[in-house]
């Protein structure tokens, strides 16, 4: 090629390039690193070598950039750093001071090189010669392609780092290239961002083959008539046990067919909405079952939440009609709705008759509605149809193996719907449920003694959730027996490594919005959990009947390892938002894969990608949305519930401790002009507004928020805890003696915080109920006191737990001398404990 012709092609090819990372990684400022030759002879030509210098090439991408306008930013962008090629890169560098690190080269980590000059064939007497191809083991870079010019055409070299890429990927790099370098020389006035990637194959393969998911279920018949026919096969059997109370299925139908024809005559049939506000119990569950018999769509009201976000769910659902029990009546915002006690009313219930009844209900009616944390600032309901319910049922029995009379154990509210996996399998197969109070779900010990005096076949929870309680008890004692299932939240592959070499029961990581009716993917745990070179735990492969897509904006597949949003489609997928018709048409669009009439997908907003195997795995938010604890909250709609606070100008919360597998809510309030706010003033407000996950750990004052030059907040730009920004709440008054010292530094430890004070309370630096569980521990390990859990509630700060500890203790003065022993002990070194522990044996032993 000609000089110009050589130009072109280095920048055609430098263009293609950088549009493929850009693809990939979703970055739209690519830095590419490419060497050239030093030109200054007089400086090296008494030097023997070949000299070169590494200039870096900024591409910046748009979404409606075309290639031909990406071909001649590219141009423009070699020329200008043509024209400064004698900077060497070694002091640029020097100049810019980048953070280094051993782990990747300075400023660019990706290299592109053309070498234009044909090898020159040398003819020697009596000699034939060919160039030796020279292999490395090495890579200085991440990824570096070089591509040579030969008489046959051009060939190219992927030269990558084996801690980052594997053989197949890089074999599907180097397709997809050579796919997109012709999409764009046959087009080049297309987007960069709508060039084609894929081949057919792979098409084929991300769109159909692996979403070959159909299996015939009878969907069609709605969850109470399924019940019933248990019902007549196993009678007799035990259905729900609570505490030392249980029903058989016989009795458990007969209590739920007498509440369904009650609620009849309330009004109750299909698509109407029944609030259900009672914790776990017999109770919850025969008022579940009665209003789905008499047709009905139960509302979960968790006894937890607020009375003002109560309020909101009870008159955005239109809710006429709550059950719940006498002692809660005080707590139940009523809204004009009617409240049934279904212990003080049970007197005229139990006239009712007990025998099965047809209430007209269909698969396509109502069966429950679940709120979640709305961006808009409020709640949003999710609509979930029987044969929504029906398919899920059928699909995660087959997908986790359940066998027929299995026993659960429910740990979760009912208005998480994470209780949907618990509840009804063992319902619909004969097996039994337990309902594990909330005294017992709080304390790691007194659930593992009762799933191991129960002999627990299933449990389901959260990995932070479990992974708390493992601080305070022994791992084993809280497996249960046949099969665990982790989900709510991202999972990581050391702790489930971890579960894996205790666990002696199956392991299954669930993954699915609640808009696609509970969990849709599902990845099992196994033997291969160590080799998995990534932190979190792959989501798996969709269940039957539905099907997952990773798309780009457009809409178009993405190739595996190529992230994009995740959208689920099939028989999985809900009615959409209770009187949210906008948002519904906003995040339930069209299918365009599927061939079936009024077919949907849901945008999830998750970001994932594929798997080599078909697997997928999850990466982050394209929002803001986080989970605590395995909830899903979005922040916008704590940062509404602040700006009404009148000391509130402006606010943002964001999370933080992820890495801790603790992941806490912290707030950036810019407080209003009149004055600041005390945290301690934010959280009660905020307390009356939302539920308690929701409710930030940590508030910092902000003179202004850090803006991006779009006028957005610059969410990276906000300090963090350890940064510098100050707590609204300053006051710290140290420990006063050796139990308050012993005390904070346990505080301290559990909380993962710099410091506490004596008055500083343990829930609002961010503890919670599992956190709780690990501090009863310590506390104990420390004094052996008999310390209920419920005494944290009541005594949070290291001060009033300290006093509470010294009226307890067994002679006066005894936990302050155990104190001080500690004290003694944490300040030996290990010779001078060693030294001590031989004393005490050989005293022993004399």
């Amino acid at each position: 090629l000609s000089r110009r012709e050589g130009a072109t092609l280095f920048m055609t090819l430098l263009a293609a390039f950088s549009t493929l990372l850009y693809r990939y990684s979703g970055q739209h400022d690519i830095l590419v690193g490419t060497p050239i030759a030093n030109r200054n002879r007089a400086e090296t030509e008494s030097l023997i070598g070949f000299f070169i210098n590494t200039l870096i090439l900024r591409t910046h991408f748009s979404e409606q950039m075309t290639f031909r306008e990406l071909l001649g930013q590219v141009r423009e962008t070699a020329l200008e750093a043509y024209a400064h090629q004698d900077l060497p890169f070694e002091k640029l560098v020097e100049e810019l001071q980048p953070e280094r690190t051993l782990s990747h080269s300075p400023l660019f980590q990706v290299m592109f090189h053309l070498q234009n000059a044909l090898t020159e064939r040398l003819t020697l007497s009596g000699l034939s010669m060919r160039p030796l191809e020279v292999a490395t083991k090495t890579a200085k870079y991440d990824l570096t392609l070089s591509m040579t010019e030969t008489e046959e055409g051009l060939i190219g070299r992927l030269n990558y780092n084996t801690d980052l890429f594997d053989a197949a990927s890089i074999k599907r790099m180097a397709e997809h290239f050579e796919r997109l370098l012709e999409a764009a020389v046959s087009n080049p006035d297309e987007q960069v961002s709508r060039l084609r990637l894929l081949t057919e194959a792979e098409k084929n393969r991300v769109l159909s083959a692996w979403n070959e998911t159909h299996q015939h279920y009878a969907i069609d018949t709605p969850v109470p008539l399924a019940f019933a026919h248990q019902v007549e096969l196993t009678p007799d059997a035990v259905a729900v046990t609570f505490e030392q109370y249980e029903l058989t299925y016989r009795k458990l139908n007969h209590r739920a067919n007498q509440v369904g024809r009650y609620l009849r005559k309330l009004g109750v049939g299909p698509e109407v909405m029944v609030g259900i506000f009672l914790e776990r119990s017999i109770e919850m569950l025969v008022g579940v079952l009665g209003i789905l018999k008499a047709g009905g769509t139960y509302v979960p009201l968790d006894s937890q939440f607020p009375s003002e976000r109560l309020s909101l769910i009870i008159r955005d659902a239109g809710l006429s009609l709550v059950l719940t029990r006498e002692g809660l009546r005080e707590s139940v915002p009523t809204c004009g709705a009617k409240l049934v006690c279904l212990d003080a009313d049970w007197e005229q219930i139990a006239q009712e008759d007990g025998a099965n009844f047809d209430s007209g209900v269909t698969a396509e009616n109502l069966a429950y509605v679940i709120y979640t944390s709305g961006s808009t600032g409020r709640p949003k309901g999710v609509l979930v149809e029987h044969r929504q319910l029906s398919n899920y049922l059928h699909g995660v029995s087959e997908r986790l193996g359940l066998d027929a009379c299995m026993s659960f154990a429910l740990v979760q509210p009912l208005a998480v719907d994470a209780s949907v996996t618990t509840i009804y399998p063992p319902l619909l197969t004969g097996g039994c449920l337990h309902l594990i109070s909330e005294e017992y779900v709080a304390d790691a010990q007194s659930l593992a003694t009762y799933l191991r005096r129960r002999e627990i076949d299933c449990l389901k929870l959260a990995p932070s959730h479990l992974a708390a309680m493992h601080q305070t008890v022994n791992p084993l004692k809280l497996m249960p027996r046949k099969l665990l299932i982790i989900g709510g939240e991202a999972s990581h592959t050391s702790f489930a490594e971890e579960l894996r070499t205790l666990a002696q029961c199956s392991i299954f990581n669930q993954y699915g919005p609640t808009e696609t009716t509970v969990g849709v993917t599902t990845y099992r745990v196994d033997e291969t959990v160590r080799d998995l070179p990534r932190v979190t735990l792959p989501i798996g492969r969709p269940l039957p009947n539905a099907q997952v897509y990773v798309l780009d904006p457009y809409l178009e597949p993405l190739p595996v390892g190529v992230a994009g949003e995740l959208y689920i489609g099939g028989k999985s997928v809900t009615r959409g938002y209770l009187n949210s018709p906008e948002l519904t048409a906003e995040r339930f669009i069209s299918d365009p894969f599927s061939g079936s009439k009024g077919a949907r997908l849901y945008a999830t907003g998750d970001v994932a990608r594929y798997l080599p195997d078909g697997s997928l795995e999850f990466i982050a938010r394209l929002d803001h949305q986080v989970k605590v604890r395995g909830f899903r909250i979005e922040p916008a709609e704590i940062e509404s519930a602040l700006r009404e606070h009148d000391a509130v100008r402006e606010a943002v919360v964001a999370a933080y401790g992820e890495t801790h597998g603790d992941t806490k809510l912290l707030a950036y309030v810019v407080p209003a002009e009149i004055r600041a706010p005390a945290s301690s003033e934010l959280r009660e407000f905020l307390k009356e507004k939302l539920p308690a996950y929701m409710v930030p750990s940590l508030y910092f004052v902000l003179d202004k928020l850090p803006l991006t030059t779009h006028g957005k907040v610059d969410r990276r730009a906000l300090p963090q805890p350890e940064g510098g920004a100050r707590e609204l709440d300053v006051p710290f008054v140290a420990p006063r003696n050796a139990v308050e010292e012993v005390l904070s530094e346990i505080f301290t430890e559990v909380l993962r915080v710099e410091r506490v004070g004596v008055n500083d309370n343990f829930f609002e630096l961010g503890g919670h109920s599992l956190l709780a569980t690990q501090l009863v521990s310590r506390v104990r390990k420390a004094f052996q006191p008999d310390l209920p859990l419920r005494k944290i509630f009541e005594a949070p700060t290291v001060a009033s737990l300290g006093a509470l500890l010294v009226a307890s203790e067994p002679s006066p003065g005894q936990f302050e001398k155990q104190a001080e022993m500690l004290r003694r002990i944490e300040s030996f070194s290990t010779d001078e404990l060693e030294e001590l522990l031989r004393r005490k044996k050989a005293k022993a032993a004399s």
